[in-house]
């Protein structure tokens, strides 16, 4: 009885670290670790960003135009379908539906290969960041069709779910949610000697904003609440973590905003605990990884009412659910937390608890018996 095999495509598996290539990344660990062999095809980039996880397949691809830190494949060479051949999958798992994931459809279609297919981009929310809204249902109308030849969809929260079923989306859904390591996101990874090297005092409450920067998170928001708060008292403190095309203007506008920059594993678990209130107002997160990180580190969490964060965050217990646009309402439930310190403590505690049900194992051990729905029963593992 052979091993299972595996062949996962993805828009980004190592040239871009964001939600979707830690996931996937982590997926195929997890997947070498049950026996499994897998195979994944990505876009080739010059300067990996980080060093993948298991095998991988390189396809040839250019930079976005306009955005060159993100690649584009055209196609799928003749080379790589050869390796496809020859590891022979026993099930095709299409991350992204792109160029190369649409040629990875037809070419299951044609050997009669079974797909599954999971949702990490809400991709109709970007839309509106590039004043491209007339194309919203003609891409909704490509992901029925791409959806409908797919086995399973797998989603990363009953909200997302939700969407895709009034969508009509016509394939089985089914829920594969994301985890968290919660030994390392975790309180204790406080540190005030780290706060005071920011010039943050021991007295200061530092309201924390974690994300890839680029105007699609709602930049435009996060400028105009941290703003209000730089101005309002030198008691409430702004952070920015993470890097991207716009630090370089969001710094300008933020002068007294401490940018850290991309952070990575302590470091990054260091910054959330250091850290006293989470905003994330960006709408566009199909699952909110960056906010259940900052939960499992003990942090309310004040984020936009967005399909990505509605499972995550119960409103009023571990901090507050807003609409994207709405500022006043940002202000008035960061401003809260702020005054009642008990409010602020009762969250913490709440949002830490909640995160602790995010197993990473548990939940990667779900989509293995998704697979093992589907896949010839020569060739499954049983999942421990």
């Amino acid at each position: 009885m052979r091993k299972p095999r595996i062949a996962i495509f993805t828009g980004n598996y190592n040239h871009i670290r964001d939600g979707v290539s830690n996931t996937l990344n982590r997926l195929v660990g997890h997947l070498g670790k049950r026996g499994y062999e897998v195979l994944v095809f990505g876009p080739w980039t010059p300067r990996p960003a980080m060093e993948h996880v298991g095998e991988f397949e390189p396809v040839y691809s250019i930079p976005a135009p306009g955005r060159p830190e993100y690649r584009i494949t055209m196609g799928f060479p003749s080379a790589n379908k050869q390796r496809l051949r020859d590891f022979d999958p026993d099930l095709i798992h299409i991350a992204t539906p792109d160029l190369l994931g649409f040629r990875a459809l037809r070419y299951a279609m044609k050997h009669n290969i079974p797909v599954v297919s999971s949702y990490h981009t809400h991709f109709t929310s970007y839309l509106k960041y590039y004043r491209l809204g007339l194309l919203e249902r003609p891409l909704w109308k490509y992901l029925h069709w791409f959806y409908r030849n797919s086995r399973h969809l797998y989603v990363p929260s009953p909200a997302t779910m939700q969407e895709l079923r009034k969508e009509g989306v016509a394939c089985e859904l089914k829920l594969w949610s994301r985890g968290v390591d919660t030994a390392l996101f975790n309180p204790g990874q406080r540190d005030p000697q780290w706060r005071q090297s920011l010039g943050f005092s021991d007295d200061d409450l530092v309201i924390v904003f974690v994300s890839r920067l680029v105007w699609e998170k709602n930049l435009d928001m996060v400028v105009r609440i941290f703003g209000k708060f730089n101005d309002a008292a030198r008691s409430v403190r702004t952070m920015v973590v993470g890097d991207g095309p716009a630090r370089k203007s969001l710094s300008k506008v933020l002068p007294e905003t401490v940018f850290t920059g991309y952070l990575t594993g302590r470091d990054l678990a260091r910054a959330y605990a250091s850290a006293d209130i989470f905003f994330f107002p960006s709408d566009t997160e199909s699952f909110g990884n960056v906010t259940l990180e900052a939960m499992s580190s003990g942090l309310p969490a004040v984020v936009a009412k967005a399909v990505g964060s509605i499972s995550l965050v119960d409103d009023g217990r571990t901090g507050y659910l807003v609409g994207a646009t709405d500022e006043q309402r940002f202000t008035q439930y960061l401003q809260q937390i702020i005054d009642n310190n008990e409010l602020r403590s009762r969250m913490a505690d709440a949002s830490r608890g909640k995160a602790q049900s995010y197993d990473w194992d548990k939940i990667l051990d779900q989509l293995i018996s998704y697979y093992n729905e589907i896949i010839p029963v020569n060739t499954s593992i049983r999942v421990p």
